[in-house]
């Protein structure tokens, strides 16, 4: 592994965050799904019950970043019945504001999860065939409303793969943010289960040149925008962190994305893996801490990276302390069960600092 830079106890320290910019208004858009998931690591044919919560890539941003004090709040279209009611009051619960979400539609998506250990990776399952956000109109939302005042606009690759629909909702709301002065941001997360390569890279080409934030990782960037870093193999644990500079220098270039950022996961195995970032604004490139993951559950764990990052843009960090927040605090992440990242602010800064003893707080 090439050597890494990290930020200290007095760097991180010297950045204050100013009250102004803790009343930052961001709003993120795409799906939430119902998640049922296999108590006790049981495999799917051996569970005979499911555990079950609510999430989705940009709702877990948007619940995140309200975690850490901003104002954030989803849009996304869900069925006018009690289940859609149900993921609704679930990210009310945690502050996000959804008073744009629209109803209507067919059904909420699901998707299923068994949690893998060692050697057996973990399965994933989708049943979200029709669902309310797939069959979504540009006018079941009023973007000028939805954007008066805000600071940050986010969505994911996720989104645009469930229907020519969402794509084209994906684009307007970039394009409309973009115009109106708003950082937007982008998380690549291909899903092959939901389209093509092909498809992926056709969409989102036309989608990243409304960006300024891009965030993925080797396997994302590579099929959903063509860039692939040298003599990289996850599978393998082989992580050529140089490759990925060429890799940010042309993305960047060809999109003019102001930052591009992704995380590097080592998969040790299912149950342990190592866990950093890397960033690049141009003329610098960064590589955060690594860190050593016993996982828990490591679902919407590149969201967290996502909203610490995002937290740390917003916020006024540089580019270095806001990669570090970001993995931190997606870190933290891998230890907490369902979609959502619980960490508070509190233990994000202190992991930040060094401490990963994990001894108990009294």
């Amino acid at each position: 592994m090439a050597a890494y830079n990290t930020i200290g106890r007095e760097d991180y320290n010297t950045e204050i965050i100013k009250l102004e910019d803790m009343s930052k208004k961001i709003i993120t858009l795409g799906e939430i799904m119902l998640r049922l998931s296999t108590p006790d690591f049981k495999r799917f044919v051996q569970a005979d019950s499911f555990d079950v919560t609510y999430g989705g890539g940009e709702a877990n941003v948007a619940a995140a970043l309200c975690n850490y004090g901003l104002n954030a709040g989803f849009i996304t279209k869900v069925p006018d019945n009690a289940i859609g009611q149900a993921a609704i009051n679930h990210l009310r619960r945690y502050g996000v504001n959804t008073e744009f979400i629209a109803r209507g539609g067919g059904r909420l998506g699901i998707y299923f999860l068994e949690t893998g250990a060692s050697m057996r990776a973990s399965q994933v399952i989708y049943d979200r065939a029709g669902a309310s956000i797939a069959g979504a109109e540009i006018n079941d939302f009023d973007f000028e409303k939805i954007f008066d005042g805000v600071d940050w606009f986010h969505t994911t690759g996720i989104t645009p793969a469930l229907s020519d629909k969402c794509a084209a909702l994906a684009e307007t709301a970039l394009k409309t943010a973009k115009g109106k002065g708003i950082t937007t941001s982008i998380d690549l997360n291909y899903r092959k289960k939901l389209w093509s390569k092909e498809k992926a890279r056709e969409v989102m080409t036309r989608l990243c040149q409304y960006v300024d934030v891009c965030i993925g990782n080797e396997e994302d960037t590579e099929t959903a925008l063509g860039f692939k870093p040298q003599n990289t193999d996850v599978t393998m644990g082989e992580l050529n962190i140089e490759g990925y500079k060429s890799v940010f220098e042309q993305m960047r270039a060809k999109f003019g994305f102001k930052y591009v950022a992704s995380t590097l996961r080592e998969s040790h195995s299912a149950s342990d893996n190592g866990w950093s970032a890397l960033a690049y604004d141009g003329k610098e490139f960064y590589h955060t801490r690594q860190y050593e993951v016993r996982i828990i559950d490591r679902v919407g764990s590149g969201d967290s990276f996502a909203s610490g990052f995002i937290y740390g843009l917003v916020t006024g960090m540089s580019m270095k302390n806001a990669a570090e927040f970001g993995i931190a605090a997606s870190a933290l992440k891998h230890t907490i069960p369902g979609d959502l990242n619980h960490a508070t602010l509190s233990e994000v800064q202190e992991l930040m600092k060094g401490d990963a003893s994990g001894r108990v707080q009294r």
